[in-house]
C-alpha cells in the first residue's frame, strides 16, 4: 500500500530513532529535560520570538495559542474551512469558552475585506468582541495552499491599527517556505502567537510547538498541566524534532513535486498545487477512495465530494509514480 491519506503516516527513519535513543533526558513538568529546553529556544529563535512550548499534538499547540489572545465570551476570526475551526472537535468552544466567525476564500486565503466587514471592536455588552484573527499557513484543506507573505503583512497591519491580535497555525509552515523560499522569521514576524508542527512534513512521531512571548508561555505551560498535558521526560521525543530541523526541511522539496506528479494523474492542474497535498472534488468520492484502496492506494476523503492526496517522507519517487499510474487509471 501506499499511503497518501496524510503526512502523520510517517515513521521516524534509523538516524532519528538513533538520535530519541541517545537524548539526554529530565524531567520537563519541572523544566529540567535539556533536549526539550534545547528544541523549545531552537524554534523560538527560528521564528524571531522569544520562548517555546513543546506540546503532544498540534491542535492542543493551537488550543493554548488561541487561550493567549481570546479570553471566554470573546471571538476569533478565521476562514471556513480552517483546521481551529473544522478539525479539532469544538475544542476551543469547549474548553476555552470562546467563539468563532469565519470568511470564506476557495484557497483558503485572506480576505482582508471580509475581515474588515467581521471585525467587532469592543461595541459595549450587546456584542461579541474580536480579539484575534487567526490565519492557517499552508491551508490543509485548500490543498495546502501558501499564504503570500504580502497578505500576512497586510493582516499583520490592520490588527495592528485595530489592536487585535494575530494567530498563525504553522502546522506546515515549513512547506510554505521551502516553496516560497521565505525566512521563517519573517513569518513569525506577522504572529503574536504560533503553532508548529513537527510530525506531518518533518517526519516525527509526536510534537508541535507553541511560540510567542516568554509571559505567554509561562501561562501555556500551566494551561498545559491543566489540561493534562505535562510530560516528563519528553527529550525522547524532543531529540526527534531536532533530527528532522536538521534533516527533513530541505527534502520537502521532495513531496512537493511528487505532489504535483500525483495532481497532474488526477487531472489537477499541477501549478495550482503549492507544496504536498493536491485536494480535488469528485461526487462519487467515497467510491473512488474505496477504488484507490483496492488499486493499491490509500487516499482520503475529507468532505462529501473532496479528495486528498498528501506527500511525505514514507513515499519515494518511485511510490509517487506507481501511485500516479493507479490513479490515472481512476480518472480517466
Amino acid at each position: 500500500m501506499i499511503d497518501l491519506r496524510s503526512d502523520t503516516v510517517t515513521r521516524p527513519t534509523d538516524a532519528m530513532r538513533a538520535a530519541m535513543a541517545s537524548a539526554e533526558v529530565g524531567d520537563d513538568v519541572y523544566g529540567e529535560d535539556p533536549t526539550v529546553l534545547a528544541l523549545e529556544e531552537r524554534v523560538a529563535g527560528l521564528f524571531g520570538h522569544e520562548d517555546a512550548l513543546f506540546t503532544p499534538t498540534g491542535s492542543l499547540a493551537n488550543v493554548l495559542a488561541v487561550a493567549a489572545l481570546v479570553a471566554p465570551g470573546q471571538e476569533v476570526l478565521c476562514e471556513a474551512r480552517a483546521h481551529i475551526a473544522r478539525a479539532e472537535l469544538g475544542a476551543h468552544g469547549a474548553i476555552n469558552g470562546l467563539t468563532m466567525r469565519t470568511w470564506s476564500h476557495p484557497r483558503g486565503q485572506l480576505d482582508l475585506a471580509a475581515i474588515e466587514d467581521l471585525f467587532a471592536p469592543d461595541l459595549g455588552p450587546f456584542f461579541v468582541r474580536t480579539t484575534a484573527i487567526s490565519v492557517e499557513n499552508t491551508h490543509n484543506f485548500a490543498g495546502g495552499t501558501v499564504v503570500p507573505l504580502t497578505d500576512l503583512k497586510a493582516l499583520r497591519a490592520f490588527a495592528d491599527g485595530q489592536g487585535v491580535a494575530v494567530h498563525l497555525d504553522g502546522a506546515r509552515i515549513w512547506n510554505a517556505h521551502v516553496a516560497t523560499g521565505t525566512p521563517l522569521a519573517e513569518y513569525g514576524a506577522v504572529a503574536d502567537v504560533m503553532a508548529v508542527c513537527l510530525s506531518k512534513g518533518l517526519g516525527a512521531p509526536v510534537g508541535s510547538l507553541l511560540i510567542g512571548s516568554r509571559e505567554q508561555m509561562v501561562e501555556a505551560r500551566v494551561r498545559r498541566k491543566r489540561l493534562g498535558a505535562g510530560m516528563r521526560q519528553a527529550g525522547i521525543l524532543a531529540a526527534a524534532g531536532l533530527h528532522a530541523l536538521d534533516h527533513h526541511v530541505d527534502r520537502l522539496a521532495d513531496d512537493h513535486a511528487n505532489a504535483r506528479l500525483l495532481a497532474e494523474a488526477c487531472g489537477v492542474d499541477p501549478a495550482s498545487v503549492d507544496t504536498n497535498i493536491v485536494a480535488f472534488d469528485r461526487a462519487d468520492a467515497p467510491s473512488f477512495v474505496a477504488a484507490a484502496r483496492d488499486a493499491g492506494v490509500l487516499i482520503s476523503a475529507v468532505g462529501a465530494r473532496t479528495i486528498r492526496l498528501v506527500t511525505h517522507l514514507d513515499v519515494g519517487r518511485a511510490d509517487a509514480e506507481r501511485a500516479a499510474g493507479a490513479l490515472a487509471k481512476l480518472v480517466g
